[in-house]
């Protein structure tokens, strides 16, 4: 018998139906010479430090720093994982060899080899690895499942950075809070999480730092063109004014006018990160939002895998394209251009050099029905209209460029005409961004402007002021954790930068928000905002190491290396034990801080002055299925239930003996596994009236 293990249970039905193992059994399907089982996402965590010596579960600086001499792995304390780990294990000794399904990414390969290293399985190990869930894909997978040593380094280079992120996230953590929370709140620090919170308060501190200054500057209207004069903005209104005068007695002369035609390249295909930062700018979707939406998409076999980070596609996948836009039927009017003439294979889409462990999401030949979700229709909208838009042609702009002079002030103007809209013509429909002042001015249309000619001008003073540096979004943030804080806007350089970027694609989302749980920082609008809390933080930690996006990235680099076998998860180890070690001497031996935990101090005088606003509740959708962990609630007519019911089965109704209780009531008993006390029960069977309804280990209902 061969075994499978999937991720989750919707992926496993997925594959099982493809290999014929169609009996269901408790935990597994089998059938056709296969059992198909499941995780739910991490089965298994690295031991706490409590594990090793039970002294360690003091948070004490005698103990730090903790390194333990083997790191040991363990299954997470929940009755479902345990259940369902122990038919996992039943199955591990039973059959002739595994093969392993896990999600096709570096967290994936960890999840099942932690699994399968705690089953003490010693079989044959076979590795699938796709693209997308469509049936075809699977199919091709395992007609070519390749042997588990083949991924080898990829399972390295995950456990080091599970451990790197232990030996850090407990240290230091442990470390700053003992040292400077003062009893009063945990300090969390993290490998990826600090550097991050370090380049929002460093934006803020610049914000706050900056000093707004009025500006004057000089233009003029000729020929319905207006022209900017090209000097140094103007500190003072009486130099403004002097200025005006000199211009209004001045003739207005054109001294060269220049016309350039040119290229604008097409836009290129979604990477995880570009994918996140379009829906924030389009819709003001988070970075974890869009990664929940992508990922439905995903299991619905609509787009292919989408944790990646490379924006380029496999070469071997060109002759399926044309196949894929001829099922795209809801975009006919924007393909059929296409389908005239052969799909162009450019290397800026098709580069074998360029695909990591998957190529660019894209969509598959499954197209979506009318029953998509909202959100996830407009993600799919953005992949597929930028799938499409990389086969058009380039769009061919004209750019002008006119200098004038006003006696001795010199003038210039430049604008931009789009002569063939190529791609653009995908998004023309699309409703347009407000543009700026300053990019109507670039976009005006020019005329023709002969050298030499002079003619009646209209000038004028414009009022301005400096503006400080603009506040992260989640967009600006995903590009700068993706460049290690540099500012890049040339794409083939940020594609060379990614290497060195911090965190991975799959786990911003989660680093951001993490920030907003721990209240390091908060939304306003779109805006990221460091709070009072995240700048004491970063200016309590003083080694530059943990704060520095830069050197985060080039841990990030060696990571990256170990999977491509060019360097030792050993040596990466050995490197951050000294760095730990090295930072627990310096910070115990250094002088301490006094931290202040401000939102407490403002809370405290709000509740005088006025009456605590109403807290909001989490919508259903963002919480996890406390049974299977894998799936998101969802609320029906009558009761709260998994999204993958059929499965999983848990479900808790709205009215429990008699008694409807409210959203918050089911909250609590949903998170906190009870409510507070209730009263006006009428069904229950021992005619108890009040009391605490409970949720068992085993998901019944109880009222104590």
């Amino acid at each position: 018998m061969k075994l499978c293990i999937a991720e989750k249970p919707s992926v496993a039905r997925d594959i099982a139906k493809v290999l014929g193992a169609t009996t269901p059994k408790q935990g597994y399907m089998e059938g056709n010479g296969y059992c198909v089982t499941w995780t739910f996402g991490h089965l298994c965590t690295l031991k706490e430090p409590h594990d090793y010596a039970p002294e360690l579960k003091s948070w004490n600086l005698i103990f730090l720093p903790i390194i333990p001499k083997n790191f040991g792995i363990k299954l997470i304390t929940n009755p479902g994982v345990e259940n369902q780990f122990r038919v996992i294990e039943k199955l591990v000794a039973e059959c002739d060899e595994v093969i392993n399904c896990g999600d096709a990414g570096q967290e994936g390969e960890l999840i099942q080899r932690w699994v399968l290293q705690k089953a003490k399985c010693d079989k044959p190990v076979q590795r699938l690895w796709i693209s997308s869930l469509t049936e075809e894909a699977i199919k091709e997978g395992f007609n070519s499942l390749k042997p588990a040593e083949d991924y080898k380094n990829l399972y390295l280079a995950g456990n080091a950075r599970a451990i790197g992120d232990w030996l850090l996230g407990i240290n230091a953590t442990r470390l700053f809070t003992k040292k400077f929370g003062g009893n009063k709140a945990v300090l969390s620090i993290g490998r990826v999480q600090t550097p991050t919170l370090a380049m929002l308060v460093q934006r803020q501190k610049e914000i706050d730092a900056f000093s707004t200054e009025d500006y004057w500057e000089l233009k003029t209207k000729y020929r319905d063109v207006i022209f900017n004069a090209a000097i140094d903005r103007l500190k003072t209104l009486d130099r403004a004014e002097k200025g005006l005068e000199y211009l209004k007695v001045n003739p207005f002369e054109i001294v060269s006018f220049e016309k350039k035609e040119g290229k604008e390249k097409n836009p290129r295909l979604f990477d995880l990160t570009g994918l996140q930062v379009e829906a924030n700018k389009k819709f003001g979707y988070s970075a974890e939002n869009t990664l929940k939406y992508i990922q439905n998409l995903y299991e619905k076999k609509h787009v292919t895998y989408p944790r990646v980070d490379t924006t380029y596609l496999s070469e071997s996948l060109y002759p399926k394209i044309e196949g894929i836009l001829r099922k795209m039927t809801p975009y006919h009017d924007l393909i059929e251009p296409l389908l005239g003439e052969p799909i162009p294979k450019s290397k800026a889409v098709f580069d074998d050099a360029k695909v990591t462990d998957h190529h660019a999401i894209i969509p598959t030949e499954i197209i979506p029905t009318q029953g998509l979700p909202y959100e996830e229709k407009t993600i799919y909208d953005l992949i597929a209209k930028r799938f499409i838009a990389v086969f058009y042609p380039e769009c061919k702009i004209s750019n002008t460029l006119v200098e004038a002079k006003v006696g001795t002030i010199p003038f210039k103007t430049s604008g931009k005409q789009i002569l063939e809209a190529g791609w653009r013509a995908v998004y023309a429909k699309d409703n347009t961004e407000e543009t700026t002042e300053k990019e109507k001015e670039e976009e005006q249309t020019i005329p023709e402007f002969t050298v030499g000619e002079t003619g009646p001008h209209d000038p004028m003073i414009h009022q301005g002021k400096t503006s400080p540096p603009k506040p992260y979004t989640e967009a600006t943030l995903l590009r700068a954790m993706e460049t290690a804080g540099k500012q890049v806007d040339d794409e083939e350089l940020r594609e060379m930068l990614k290497n060195n970027g911090i965190g991975r694609p799959s786990t911003r989302a989660n680093i951001i928000e993490t920030l907003f749980k721990r209240k390091y920082i908060e939304r306003k609008r779109k805006n990221l905002i460091a709070t009072q809390t995240g700048i004491q933080l970063i200016d309590t930690i003083e080694d530059e190491v943990l704060k520095s996006p830069e050197l985060t990235g080039e841990w990030e680099l060696k990571l990256r290396k170990i999977e491509s076998g060019e360097y030792e998860a050993n040596l990466f180890k050995e490197e951050l034990i000294k760095m730990v070690t090295d930072l627990t001497k310096k910070v115990i031996e250094g002088k301490a801080k006094v931290f202040t935990i401000q939102e407490e101090v403002e809370l405290k005088e709000k509740k005088k002055s006025e009456p605590a606003p109403k807290k909001e509740l989490a919508a259903w959708e963002d919480i996890k299925c406390p049974k299977c962990k894998s799936q998101n609630l969802i609320k029906g007519k009558t009761a709260i239930g998994c999204s993958d019911y059929k499965n999983c089965n848990f479900k808790i109704t709205f009215e429990i003996f008699g008694k409807k209780l409210s959203e918050k009531q089911l909250m609590d008993l949903v998170v906190k596994n009870k409510t507070s006390k209730l009263k006006g029960f009428t069904t229950h069977p021992e005619n108890l009236t009040e009391g605490v309804v409970t949720l068992s280990p085993e998901f019944t209902i109880a009222l104590a």
